[in-house]
């Protein structure tokens, strides 16, 4: 594996860099408000001080078009794959750091299973927005320096992430359905796997540190 770039026509499978926004207010306010773990990842889905933003309007009604979305973060200091999640409509990523995503399509899902060699990494440098397209399997990104944390916007339709629905299964995809509007599959060696994820991610838990 490689770490590419998002400005690579490679990434064109898997989002485009999202062009037009002035998003320099929003990640001061993240970088002021919001910790950096340095031997963990956390993630809040909605927080109210970035939603207070001027650029949050102009996401939901550029960007998703008019429909209801929530701005969060995902920050700390990861370096491994260990799961891939999807939705039903894009995520836009807003780097406050260097981050590197990886990626794989959802469409290599077969029978619930995927092999981690589908995975492709990219480099996402400090400032720059991407929109990860909903086919797009995607999960927390990785430090792009070894040793160092970041901070990313993570910008999404309003109520993804928070408590999964009851519902009845009725297919296999079902099985995947982790929380309202994200289909998980985790790798074996996860905390995800031993709460109860669908194990689909065969082959090594892929870990860029020696990329970095």
């Amino acid at each position: 594996m490689k770490i590419q770039s998002v400005f690579d026509k490679e990434f064109a499978t898997y989002g485009k860099v999202v062009e037009g926004y002035d998003f320099s207010s929003l990640l001061s306010t993240l970088e002021a408000n919001s910790e950096k773990p340095s031997d963990s990842v956390i993630y809040v889905p909605s927080v109210d001080i970035l939603e207070s933003e001027p650029v949050f309007a102009e996401l939901s009604s550029n960007c998703y078009g008019g429909m209801p979305i929530q701005v969060g973060y995902c920050n700390g200091t990861n370096t491994k794959l260990n799961c891939f999640e999807y939705h039903r409509d894009s995520e836009v990523d807003i780097a406050a750091d260097d981050v590197v995503l990886l990626v794989a399509r959802q469409q290599d899902i077969i029978n619930g299973q995927i092999d981690s060699s589908n995975t492709e990494a990219f480099l996402c440098p400090k400032g720059t927005a991407v929109e990860l397209y909903a086919t797009t399997l995607h999960y927390a990104p990785c430090s792009a320096k070894k040793g160092e944390g970041f901070r990313v916007i993570i910008v999404l339709p309003k109520g993804t992430n928070e408590a999964k629905p009851d519902i009845t299964i009725k297919n296999d995809e079902d099985k995947l359905l982790w929380a309202l509007n994200k289909w998980l599959v985790a790798h074996k060696d996860t905390s995800e796997a031993k709460d109860g994820a669908h194990v689909g991610i065969t082959g090594d838990n892929v870990d860029i540190i020696d990329l970095l």
